[in-house]
């Protein structure tokens, strides 16, 4: 691939754990010395950081649980009936110690250099077609690579791209003549290099050269994620106590806690900031950008010096949370007794004590939903601003939610019910459905601006992506349903292989290969084998898992704006 340095190294697999042994074989490591690998300690997710102690939600099933549930599955199979063309198809059963071995391997081929160092992963290894930036390292791409990398004890490369995209976000940014506010994370970055002068030169792209120019929103809090998420995989403190990691997350932070005009503690975003990076009606509050926001800011909180403008920072945070939680709790979060409220709402509500406080006609609830949401089941919608409700279901938000503990246990529990409730509309032959359903016709006109690429049960508009396996998976885990992300797994491994790994599925049941979709898409990769080895070691969840907080818990209290006829003494029995 033109302008990127990237060096393959010959792969011998995984460094795997004891626990993968069993079906994965022994390490490089050991097949030159002949000896077993020392066992690798789980991780210990129990124990909480200094921010997480005292009184919380215990998860649906420990960690202990979940391990005995996976042991008592072990001997998972392929779905009864289906007989893949597949060389690593044998006897009746996947030889997923072949599959994880071919992605190793191109996880490793679509390693990028930095002066001698892996800074990161491109997007995309096929050359089928051009290049255009999926030969750039993106930002919220690499996460699952990132995972991957420190399931795998190997976490230099997730230290160095943290240390390049911080050096990034340092430099000035500017579009046209706008310049951008120092806290912005970029898109994606490109290592060009010099063969002359034999030096690498870093370009970076902070959504001045995207698809509608947006900068990327979800970048920031990805990388505050990360820094967590390899904090706790390490035990490495260093790395996040630098003076210099400090002063990135407070730069992200500045641009999400600044005062404004806003009345809700939601983030104001528009189109085309997160995954969704082209125009699909997200513009406003999108649940991916809100439960993104709550994980960061739950992990800032974690990572952040109690000294200096730290502690401003940590008060402010701890201000947000609880008012952000209730806000989504309340107002994102539908089933079908939410669901019958709003069917009667009345409008044109003016008081403090409006039950419709958006003003949502209840004539625009789309005639879908009625079918699609099951008695037990619900989950946080699209987005939520004056006089609009998305009722669309997004993926990645809602198990953003049960990863971060956004949602409260009986909401994980009825997330995981609507999934499994309507696994064919959002799973079907290929996990998982980005957005459902597809929109079509003048909504997809007005909507998209009758965008090629976003056609119904297309890329973003109802498209499989494949990468979403892994928050999947790591959702079942986290609610004590492991059954279901193996039955996921089984059937990604049906296809994956031998479609070449591609970027996402087209179709309302997953079943074609995307039109524009670019082949050997290494998250697609990479949300593989995180899925697997989540499934064959669940304490690898403690490096992404946050559990219920006492910090979060909303405390009602009368507002001080209610009319004087309210706060006497009546507004004292409160």
């Amino acid at each position: 691939m033109e302008g990127i340095h990237v060096i393959p190294k010959p792969c011998n697999g995984p460094r795997t754990p004891k626990s993968q042994g069993k079906q994965m074989g022994m390490n490089k490591e050991s097949e030159s010395n002949g000896k077993p690998t020392e066992e690798r300690k789980p991780l210990k997710v129990d124990n909480l950081t200094r921010r997480e102690e005292g009184p919380f939600h215990a998860p649906s099933r420990t960690v202990s649980e979940c391990i005995k549930l996976t042991e008592f599955l072990d001997g998972w199979g392929p779905i009864p009936g289906s007989v893949p063309n597949s060389p690593m198809f044998r006897n009746g059963n996947f030889n997923r110690s072949l599959i994880a071995k071919e992605a190793w391997q191109y996880l490793r081929d679509a390693v990028v250099y930095y002066n001698g160092q892996r800074v990161g992963t491109i997007a995309a290894l096929d050359v089928s077609s051009d290049a255009l930036n999926y030969d750039q390292v993106f930002v919220r791409d690499f996460v699952p690579s990132a995972l991957a990398y420190l399931m795998n004890d190997e976490p230099d490369i997730v230290k160095n791209f943290l240390l390049r995209t911080l050096h990034l976000q340092a430099t000035v940014k500017r579009v046209d003549c706008f310049t951008l506010g120092q806290g912005v994370m970029p898109a994606s970055f490109k290592v060009l290099h010099n063969p002359e002068r034999n030096t690498d030169t870093v370009i970076a792209d902070f959504g001045e050269a995207a698809i509608g120019r947006v900068a990327p929103v979800d970048s920031g809090f990805w990388w505050i994620i990360l820094l967590r998420a390899y904090t706790r995989a390490t035990g490495d403190y260093s790395l996040a106590n630098m003076p210099e990691c400090q002063r990135g997350i407070k730069l992200v932070l500045s641009l999400c806690l600044a005062e404004g005009f806003d009345t809700f503690p939601t983030l104001l975003c528009a189109d085309g900031c997160c995954m969704v990076d082209r125009r699909m009606g997200v513009y406003g509050y999108p649940i991916e950008i809100q439960a993104l926001f709550f994980m960061a800011l739950r992990c800032a909180l974690q990572l952040l010096h109690d000294e200096g403008d730290g502690n401003d920072f940590v008060r402010m945070i701890e201000q947000r949370l609880p008012a952000l939680t209730y806000h989504m709790r309340s107002y994102f979060w539908l089933d079908f007794q939410k669901l019958n409220t709003i069917y009667r709402f009345k409008t044109e509500e003016y008081s403090h004590t409006a039950v419709n406080k958006f003003n949502v006609i209840p004539e625009s609830i789309p005639d879908w939903i009625f079918d699609f949401l099951p008695t037990n089941g619900g989950y946080f919608i699209g987005n939520v601003s004056p006089a609009r409700m998305d009722f669309r279901w997004f993926s990645l938000g809602n198990c953003i939610a049960i990863l971060s503990s956004l949602a409260t246990q009986s909401q994980a529990k009825a997330i995981m019910d609507l999934i499994d409730e309507r696994w064919q509309d959002l799973v079907g032959e290929m996990p998982m459905k980005l957005a459902y359903p597809a929109m079509e016709t003048h909504e997809w006109r007005i909507e998209t601006g009758c965008d090629p690429k976003n056609t119904r049960w297309s890329y973003h508009n109802g498209g499989s992506w494949p990468v979403l396996l892994w928050v999947l998976t790591a959702a079942c885990i986290k609610t004590g349903r492991p059954q279901m992300a193996r039955r996921a797994l089984e059937l990604a491994e049906q296809r994956l292989v031998t479609d070449s790994w591609p970027e996402y599925y087209d179709g309302k049941d997953g079943r074609y290969i995307g039109k524009q979709s670019r082949k050997l898409q290494t998250w697609s990769i990479a949300g593989y084998l995180v899925a697997q080895m989540l499934l064959e070691d669940p304490s690898h969840l403690g490096i992404l898992s946050i559990e219920e907080d006492k910090i979060i818990k909303p405390k009602l209290t009368r507002a001080n704006t209610l009319p004087a006829r309210l706060n006497g003494s009546y507004s004292r029995k409160f």
